[in-house]
């Protein structure tokens, strides 16, 4: 069957101070001659993650897929070779909940977009935030938070190490790896629950402090700057000062460049550029999302894209990518115009959509995975190039990407809430 394309008319709520508009989309229907994605690899399970805390590490030209779990009562970071048996290492992180005032539950599968998990999944043992990797000095490193207040970063090579900072206050929230100075050396910001912001830089030392009001439940955001467009960088943070919140645009040394209060509960968020500069996508709890810029906080657009929460995933230079029930659109970031919208799976919610090389062209383009584990790789236009699932799985987070075959293509790493991790190829 030739491919089949709908063209429908999004009608979005009009509203002046606001911002939201109508916008004429592409549907695009899936193909019944799509590729039909098979499970290539499935990984031991790691208990103690809901799934969402995962990440894909490259070492010496190996993927490590690394994963927060529980052994022995105790938090470990695990790193095992994508595709193999093969686990390198295994490293504690924070000892057991005896010692450190954690519960002794399973976990509610209660991670979001972000991969936040502040309550610690229902009481595991010394809860700590999903894993943000990343490069200092060059060298890989896997970074968390524990709910009782301490950054911790690791040398993805072998476990190692690299440093642990007292944050002050809890937290439990992933951090963010990145150059906010645009000086060539990337730094590690980290914030508390209780409104406590620190930036360290490569070996640990402390580079920035800040004190916002408000409660803090969402990850925070580097913007990197960019020299030859004459934009600064920043720090974005949200906190629950405000109605229905506050975002804090801070600089390099903690101080506040602008605040402003989204229209939009920020349910999940990240950063962008644009083709007229950086924004801070937000994706809200009544399903709409919004733009700030990243220069001065000022609204870009609202757009309405259903009435349930979205998540707001990976980014182009021109357009976001949004997960919602059943549904993934294409967002342009200049102006909000819905590009296109994908259908699959009827109205199972869908994790955030992130980027992948899936057919090894070189070109990254999104990928999503629902909460059933079914996934949907697609090309830039919104056509649908394979789909499939990873079997009878939850799946809370989004795509992972690694080349488990040797094909030149990545395989989609999905991962269950048992911490199970099943490469899909596409």
């Amino acid at each position: 069957m030739d491919r089949r394309v709908l063209f429908a008319t999004l009608i979005l709520l009009a509203g002046g101070a606001t911002g939201v508009g109508v916008a004429l989309f592409a549907f695009v229907g899936v193909d019944d001659a799509t590729t039909e994605a098979a499970v290539v690899w499935e990984s031991e399970p790691a208990a103690g993650d809901d799934g969402s805390g995962a990440v894909i590490a490259t070492v010496d030209g190996d993927p490590l897929l690394l994963r927060p779990a529980v052994e022995n009562g105790s938090r470990v970071v695990t790193a095992t070779v994508a595709g193999t048996d093969e686990t390198p290492w295994t490293v504690p992180v924070a000892g057991p909940d005896a010692e450190r005032g954690g519960g002794d539950g399973t976990g509610d599968g209660g991670g979001d977009a972000d991969g936040n998990d502040s309550d610690g999944g229902g009481g595991d043992p010394v809860a700590v935030s999903g894993l943000t990797a990343g490069t200092l000095g060059g060298d890989p490193v896997v970074a968390l938070t524990t709910a009782s207040g301490e950054l911790v970063v690791l040398d993805a090579a072998d476990g190692t190490e690299r440093f642990v900072v007292d944050l002050g206050g809890p937290s439990g929230l992933r951090p963010a790896i990145g150059d906010l100075t645009g000086d060539g050396s990337r730094e590690v910001a980290a914030v508390t629950t209780d409104g406590g912001v620190r930036v360290v830089d490569g070996e640990g030392d402390s580079v920035a402090e800040a004190s916002l009001s408000g409660e803090i439940s969402r990850r925070p955001l580097i913007v990197e700057p960019d020299a030859d467009a004459d934009e600064r960088g920043g720090l974005a943070v949200a906190t629950t000062a405000g109605d229905p919140a506050t975002v804090h645009m801070l600089d390099a040394s903690g101080g506040t460049r602008w605040t402003t209060e989204p229209t939009v509960n920020p349910l999940s968020w990240n950063a962008a550029d644009s083709r007229d500069g950086p924004v801070l996508a937000l994706g809200g709890a009544n399903g709409n999302i919004e733009t700030l810029e990243a220069s001065d906080g000022s609204g870009r657009y609202e757009v309405k894209l259903q009435d349930r929460p979205i998540a707001v995933g990976d980014a182009d230079p021109g357009r976001v990518y949004v997960g919602g029930s059943g549904s993934v659109w294409a967002v342009d970031l200049l102006d909000g115009e819905v590009v296109w919208k994908q259908q699959y799976g009827a109205s199972t919610r869908i994790n955030e959509p992130r980027m992948g090389d899936v057919d090894g062209n070189g070109e990254r383009a999104p990928v999503a995975v629902n909460r059933a584990g079914g996934v949907l790789a697609m090309i830039q236009s919104g056509e649908v190039i394979a789909r499939g699932d990873a079997g009878d799985v939850v799946a809370y987070g989004g795509p992972l990407f690694a080349d488990v075959t040797g094909d030149g293509g990545d395989e989609v790493i999905v991962v269950a809430d048992d911490g199970t991790a099943i490469a899909v190829e596409t």
